[in-house]
């Protein structure tokens, strides 16, 4: 048996400690801007909420469970509650127009796909706060809805469509839509079309076909597009503050008014960390779906 020179050896020691390198270097960058702008930043959000609020505002350092106690309080649950309910809806809304208009641009010639898909991503080129004042333009008692509506005959007097629930979901779905359409569009584009033919072969019809075939394969981009639409849509202040006119209090508007307005920033970490909790458990269940549907996929 030969031997292996040392020089060689040592060659090959660096190169394979160059490989191994390679990857933290790549991930560096990434991994010290999570570090810097995520986690150190929810950490000291975390250590907030076992202090107490200062007299005037700020952190005193004395250790108290106050703040989760407070927490369960029934305003604040009802609060959660509301949020939880329109973020909900609008994320059952995205999904009900999302996938239609996944599915049609995934099915549309090569040509015409990038044109539609950038189409979904115009409104995110516009400002938020533009966005969303366009829509008291629209929704206003003397916007171009009512308007219409009254040019056309339909209504007498305008409708109160301005500061309610409803335009609070609008607003969101508006904001979120492309959200959910991306994701789907991505999962519908990889799904092989032998496997539609092969369904028809078999005697299955269209909606057969669907629920049997491309939804079940689509799952883990339907999940995805959830978390993306729902998350944001629990956070969000801005709308219901423009939209809602104040009238419904979601726990963004919750978390922004103890920071910024009652100063209260241990009561408002702990209220900023119920959504961070909701976050991890959405994402959680989303990986092990995906997991799990992925898994059968590989086995079938």
């Amino acid at each position: 048996m030969t031997a292996v020179p040392k020089d060689a050896r040592t060659r090959a020691a660096g190169r394979a400690r160059r490989l191994r390198a390679e990857p933290l270097v790549l991930l560096g960058p990434g991994l010290l801007y999570l570090l810097a702008f995520l986690l150190v930043p929810l950490a000291l959000v975390l250590s907030y909420t076992i202090f107490k609020r200062g007299r005037f505002g700020g952190i005193v350092h004395e250790a108290t469970g106050d703040n989760f106690t407070r927490a369960a309080d029934p305003l604040y649950l009802d609060v959660l509650l509301t949020s939880v309910k329109l973020a909900t809806v609008t994320t059952l809304l995205a999904l009900a127009i999302g996938y239609p208009t996944a599915y049609v641009i995934a099915r549309l010639p090569a040509r015409w796909k990038t044109p539609a898909l950038v189409a979904v991503v115009l409104p995110f080129w516009t400002n938020f706060l533009i966005r969303t004042y366009a829509w008291i333009v629209l929704l206003n008692s003397e916007g171009l809805v009512n308007s219409a509506l009254t040019d056309l005959g339909v209504i007498d007097r305008p409708l109160g469509l301005l500061y309610t629930d409803g335009a609070i979901v609008t607003g969101l779905l508006y904001a979120y839509l492309p959200l959910m359409i991306l994701p789907l569009y991505s999962a519908i584009e990889r799904l092989d079309p032998q496997l539609a033919e092969a369904s028809a072969n078999l005697g299955a019809g269209p909606a057969r076909t669907f629920l049997s075939v491309t939804l079940p394969l689509t799952l883990p981009g339907v999940l995805t597009g959830c978390v993306f639409v729902f998350v944001p849509s629990l956070g969000n202040f801005v709308i219901p503050e423009l939209l809602g006119g104040g009238r419904t209090i979601m726990v963004g508007n919750l978390v922004r008014d103890q920071f910024l307005k009652a100063r209260d920033w241990p009561f408002g970490s702990v209220l900023a960390l119920s959504i961070v909790a909701v976050l991890i458990a959405l994402l959680t269940v989303q990986a092990w779906a995906a997991r799990r549907f992925s898994g059968e996929g590989d086995h079938a």
